[in-house]
């Protein structure tokens, strides 16, 4: 259920070289920096590939270790570089002391971000608060007009008061809907074909069409949807550690791809600090 296609390293990464592509003066070289992690490995292949179509050079890639504690002087490379982008692929706990760190640093790249795990989820939100201002990251799912597919406020409002009382993600963005899609995929499935055998969920599955609170779904010949959908959003007038301010879009602008974005990019990131 994982919005990212059939080509999840290119999905991941596309809206951030693309919406760097488009700006003036055009940016002309990256800096990749990824944590020492399986996870990391297919996003930045994509990183590359994307680089390389919109005629970026990669002039400073560098891993780190999950244990690090001390990003200065693994900033202090990256400024070395001078980079016009920063591209990050890291994961939560690295992911807030990264942005910090960068918060610190002198160096400004003109754009920061990209593929972040953790900014997503509402505890980090809250903990950043307007450190996070600037930044561009992935996002499956924000409460933007372009996304407010069927069914899916009341959907999050429901959860939303349960999830005060079990002590999860208060706002559920991130994961709450994408779950919710796939039991509404299987539910359709199961009553579509009268029963629970295998074989005729996943021929219905593989040729159906479902309109869930994800919006409308297809399934490709491998399993994955058929056309993704991830959107890069850029943090944008995050004033409090507030989550309630994260309840409608205004504080995270999608700003690719064009079809659902709901804002312009602040260029460059000094400029939205």
């Amino acid at each position: 259920m994982i919005p990212t296609g059939p080509d999840p390293n290119a999905a991941l990464t596309e809206g951030f070289f693309e919406i760097a592509a488009q700006q003036k003066p055009r940016p002309m070289t990256v800096a990749l920096l990824s944590a020492d992690a399986v996870f990391s490995k297919n996003p930045i292949l994509g990183a590359r590939a994307h680089a390389e179509k919109h005629g970026f050079k990669v002039i400073h890639e560098a891993e780190y270790s999950l244990a690090t504690t001390d990003f200065a002087p693994i900033l202090d490379a990256v400024a070395a570089s001078n980079c016009d982008l920063l591209f990050l692929c890291s994961y939560i706990q690295d992911s807030i002391d990264l942005i910090r760190a960068i918060r610190k640093h002198s160096f400004r790249p003109k754009m920061v971000g990209a593929g972040m795990i953790g900014p997503q989820n509402t505890s980090v939100k809250t903990a950043l608060g307007p450190l996070l201002n600037g930044l561009v990251n992935y996002e499956y799912w924000v409460p933007v007009s372009t996304m407010i597919f069927p069914g899916v406020a009341a959907f999050l409002d429901t959860y939303r008061e349960r999830a005060r009382v079990e002590g999860v993600d208060l706002l559920g963005h991130y994961m709450a809907p994408l779950a919710y899609a796939q039991m509404q995929v299987v539910a359709k499935a199961i009553t579509s074909t009268g029963g629970l055998d295998d074989r005729a969920l996943s021929n219905f599955t593989r040729n159906a069409v479902f309109h869930t609170v994800m919006g409308e779904i297809r399934f490709g010949k491998n399993g994955e949807w058929e056309n993704p959908r991830v959107v890069q959003v850029q943090f944008q007038g995050i004033d409090s550690h507030n989550a309630d301010q994260f309840r409608d879009g205004s504080k995270q602008v999608v700003v690719s791809p064009g079809g659902l974005a709901s804002g312009q990019l602040i260029f460059p990131y000094a400029s939205a600090l």
